[in-house]
């Protein structure tokens, strides 16, 4: 089965597998959310082609619910709820998310068909996660395992190749340098406390919030920290709007339902997350497998601006993320951006 095909129908048979009847849920409970993202970097202004140079996104939420109990959540969730009090704590008030992700990373010079030992290696990933987002007030805490691939058979070669087709730019040529075949495992986990500064009768309009959290695998090796301000009308109960955190995106679970009145709402935001990296397998190449790597840097930092614009149960969302440099010797610091259209159901 054509990659593309493979990855919608993981995502499809995960929901429709762990999804009950959603017709028992509250009518006061905050609905799930599809959403879709594409991300690029030719969208963060600087002409670049390189690094972290296009990822396509595409997830589903769960309603919000009692993690242990509420039929309204997937039998998984209600599962690990159960077996695992250590993970949901004593607020057990949550969702689920399921996602798959496509990730391709290339060097600057498209033109070269050598390894090109002072840049970072070509690899496409393929991943599929799961995650468990327990809300307790103005805390939040998540739990992800990301299972995928990296390799030619993520297909990173192909979809470069027929989107700059599509779009009348130069493919590169240096893809059978590529990462080999490696199956990637990441289990991540980051905790949220939010503070709220300004509101009115009209809801939240001025917050911020502190992050904490890390992962580890042979996909990535991290920890991470940082915050998050967000000012706007009616700001959305979903604590985090960075479209690169664990619960990012709108999709972490609301405590209070989501506003769908005939007014356009809106927020813009700033996001840092600061990471102590000891992996990146984009950067230090396959683990079992002699391959091309990189100088890798300890440190490196996401500073993300973005604006969010709603109406009824739609949301539209454009980011700019400017990345320090991630390893010894990189030409430029990576700019890329991003462009995601979910919907409530």
């Amino acid at each position: 089965m054509p990659h593309r095909r493979l990855s919608s129908a993981l995502l499809s048979a995960a929901v429709l597998a762990s999804s009950p009847a959603f017709a028992d849920c509250g009518e006061g409970s905050a609905p799930g959310r599809v959403l879709g993202r594409l991300d690029n970097d030719v969208w963060g202004g600087t002409h670049q082609d390189q690094g972290y140079t296009a990822g396509a996104n595409l997830a589903w939420s769960s309603p919000t619910g009692d993690l242990a109990e509420d039929d309204c959540l997937p039998a998984p969730a209600r599962l690990a709820g159960r077996a695992l009090p250590w993970l949901v704590g004593e607020g057990r008030t949550g969702n689920v998310t399921i996602a798959v992700t496509q990730a391709i990373y290339t060097p600057m010079d498209r033109d070269r068909t050598d390894v090109i030992l002072e840049d970072r290696p070509y690899a496409g990933i393929t991943t599929f996660a799961f995650a468990i987002n327990v809300r307790d007030g103005d805390r939040l805490a998540t739990t992800q395992l990301r299972l995928g691939l990296v390799g030619p058979s993520a297909r990173g070669e192909e979809i470069q190749g027929a989107i700059h087709g599509l779009f009348g730019r130069n493919t590169f040529a240096g893809w059978d340098n590529q990462l080999r075949d490696e199956p990637v495992i990441q289990l991540g986990h980051e905790r949220v406390w939010r503070r709220t500064f300004a509101s009115d009768d009209g809801g939240r309009y001025w917050e911020g919030s502190l992050h904490a959290g890390g992962v580890a695998g042979n996909l990535a090796t991290y920890a991470n920290f940082g915050g998050e301000i967000r000012f706007g009308r009616d700001l959305p109960d979903d604590m985090v709007s960075s479209p690169f955190r664990l619960a990012g995106d709108g999709l972490a679970p609301r405590l209070q339902p989501l506003s769908e009145g005939d007014g356009w709402r809106w927020h813009v935001f700033a996001s840092l997350d600061n990471r102590l990296v000891a992996h990146d397998i984009t950067l230090d190449g396959s683990t079992w497998k002699d391959s091309h790597s990189v100088d890798r840097r300890r440190y490196v930092a996401d500073l993300t601006l973005g604006i969010v614009f709603a109406r009824g149960p739609w949301r539209f969302a454009a980011t700019h993320t400017r990345r320090t440099r991630e390893f010894a010797g990189q030409a430029e610091a990576p700019v890329f951006g991003t462009f995601s259209l979910s919907r409530t159901w």
